[in-house]
């Protein structure tokens, strides 16, 4: 049997709140480990409370690439993460480290070790004769003739995500063939690293929950509010940029609109963190070679380092 000589790296993902940065802060002080962040809000600067971005004194002692590289106006994409983490990669490397990825988004891990396909780039006709078809149809219409057309990315995409309806009908129009088919992976992509997954699920989600909930009001309490109201000041960021369509900025941000009244916009903000959450569990259970640990358990970091010496030799 040949031997994998590729380089070692490992993966260590989870939905949000459920400890990921803490427990990569703690095994890179029992290994030597560099850290790379995998979230698409942590690139983004500017973006600090409602992300739950880790301090200037935590990053000072334990450093992590790939947090506020971004503009809150420039948009930042998973073929982005895939380019700027393999560099990464390769920095912890020359550093005689191993690379550690501490994240939740799930897309940007899939793009990286999987690779990603070739779609289409915009088209400006195909965009406006689909934007023409929605005002007299509803973007309701729009997501049912993709649940005929694509079901398995209706199905991801919700009735009122106008955006990722629109890309996903603009790309059948130009390809004739489903999003959910060409997103699938890259073809002929071989991922250079021998790589551990690591993927916190908790079989009890009420603590997952209830740490969602106090969270959010923490950062009540440090500022969100005043951070968005700043976001919204400068003038040339809107709600349909990724940055600002985050979870607990878009809440925070209809909220400075008027939408919502305070309470409402609290059971809002804490409601779309559970449901990213959810998804994130989701995702991570169809990862079959991950190594699953208890985010609740009190050996958590006993039981993530036995696994990574194995793994280091």
């Amino acid at each position: 049997m040949p031997v994998d000589r590729r380089p070692l790296a490992i993966f260590l993902m989870g939905p949000t709140a459920s400890g990921k940065t803490a427990l990569a802060c703690a095994l890179s002080e029992c290994f030597s480990l560099g850290l790379i962040s995998v979230d698409s809000a942590l690139v983004y600067r500017g973006l600090d409370i409602g992300t739950a971005k880790p301090d200037a004194a935590t990053l000072a002692r334990y450093p992590h690439e790939l947090i506020d590289i971004r503009d809150p106006a420039e948009p930042y994409s998973a073929a982005d993460f895939s380019v700027d983490a393999q560099a990464a990669m390769q920095r912890v490397r020359t550093a005689g480290k191993v690379p550690l990825l501490v994240g939740g988004t799930g897309l940007y891990f899939r793009a990286l070790q999987r690779g990603l396909s070739s779609l289409p780039q915009a088209d400006a006709e195909v965009r406006a004769r689909l934007i023409e078809e929605a005002a007299v149809m509803g973007w309701g219409g729009m997501h049912q003739r993709l649940a005929e057309l694509d079901p398995l990315a209706a199905k991801r995409i919700k009735p009122n995500d106008t955006q990722r309806i629109q890309r996903a009908l603009e790309v059948i129009a130009l390809t004739g063939q489903p999003l959910s088919v060409q997103q699938q992976g890259g073809r002929g992509w071989s991922f250079p690293w021998r790589v551990l997954k690591l993927a916190l699920l908790p079989e009890d989600r009420a603590p997952l929950h209830a740490r969602i909930a106090r969270r959010f009001d923490a950062m009540l309490q440090h500022g969100l509010l005043d951070e968005v109201r700043a976001l919204r000041q400068r003038g040339d960021l809107q709600l349909d940029l990724p940055a600002i369509r985050a979870v607990g900025y878009r809440q925070t941000w209809e909220y400075l609109d008027g939408l919502y009244h305070a309470a409402e916009w609290r059971d809002k903000s804490i409601f779309a963190t559970r449901q990213l959450a959810k998804r994130q569990i989701t995702w991570l259970r169809s990862e079959l070679d991950a190594r699953t640990l208890d985010p609740e358990k009190n050996d958590l970091l006993d039981h993530a380092s036995g696994v990574i010496s194995l793994f280091l030799g």
